[in-house]
């Protein structure tokens, strides 16, 4: 809730600034009252709010649930969670989670490719290829499977943010003790789940988290703004995702 309350008001502050800019130019009766002095404050304040959301950063912070994000990431900077009910026993959920493509996800293909500018770039899970398992793209290309626990929870891992000039690119030999020991400074780690519970008769709940956690103050400053502007589209493309997943598990059996 408190990354949704500092992502809305760095959008608020957005907007803001485009208001104040619009009247700079053009003022207008309604919203700046005919007044390009108005439109002037409306333009510092919103810059003001961008610079100050971007540059106040979250204390860590930690959170007991069941899920193996608690082993893998006990304290993080920034959480997403998300849920789903699904009328389909946890095996075919489990099934559903480890086979739905990226083609099967609302929105994923527009989504990330806004994220990659439309560069084609190589394959990664910004540039799934149709019809392939999405998280065996992501393994592939940069994820570590931290844990497989089918047909209850699977864990991925990632470094989001490593100091200038280290390629963040997953090392051949990298393991999940690695990623959880990974404390050097200037590093920013993810996490993700996606973890399934059985309800009975035959239904089931998927949820999803994300963790991210900043092994120092640097790292922190330069994946708190990424987080602010992608957090919105982020929960549309999990919530589209889990939806995907739901679809895929309570398709009938050919």
């Amino acid at each position: 809730m408190i990354d949704w309350i500092w992502s809305t008001a760095f959008y608020g502050s957005a907007l803001l600034t485009l208001a104040g800019a619009i009247g700079l130019i053009r003022p207008l009766r309604r919203l700046h009252r005919n007044s390009r002095r108005r439109a002037l404050v409306m333009t510092f304040a919103g810059v003001t709010g961008v610079i100050l959301i971007s540059v106040i950063t979250p204390s860590p912070q930690s959170f007991a649930g069941s899920s193996s994000l608690d082993k893998f990431m006990p304290a993080f900077h920034f959480r997403e969670h998300h849920s789903i009910e699904v009328s389909a026993s946890p095996v075919r959920v489990y099934d559903a989670i480890r086979t739905v493509a990226a083609d099967e996800i609302a929105l994923f293909n527009l989504f990330t490719g806004i994220r990659r500018l439309g560069r084609p770039g190589p394959e990664s899970i910004l540039n799934a290829p149709a019809q392939q398992p999405i998280l065996d793209v992501a393994i592939r290309t940069g994820f570590i499977l931290l844990e497989d626990r089918a047909p209850a929870e699977v864990v991925l891992g990632a470094v989001v943010v490593a100091p200038p000039g280290l390629r963040r690119d997953r090392p051949r030999q990298f393991t999940a003790s690695d990623f959880t020991a990974l404390a050097q400074p200037g590093f920013a780690k993810a996490t993700m789940n996606f973890r399934v519970e059985d309800l009975g008769n035959g239904r089931s709940r998927v949820d999803t988290e994300t963790r991210v956690f900043a092994t120092d103050d640097a790292a922190l400053a330069r994946f708190t703004p990424y987080w602010r502007v992608v957090l919105p589209g982020s929960s549309i493309l999990r919530m589209t995702w889990l939806r995907a997943i739901r679809t895929r598990a309570e398709r009938p059996v050919s």
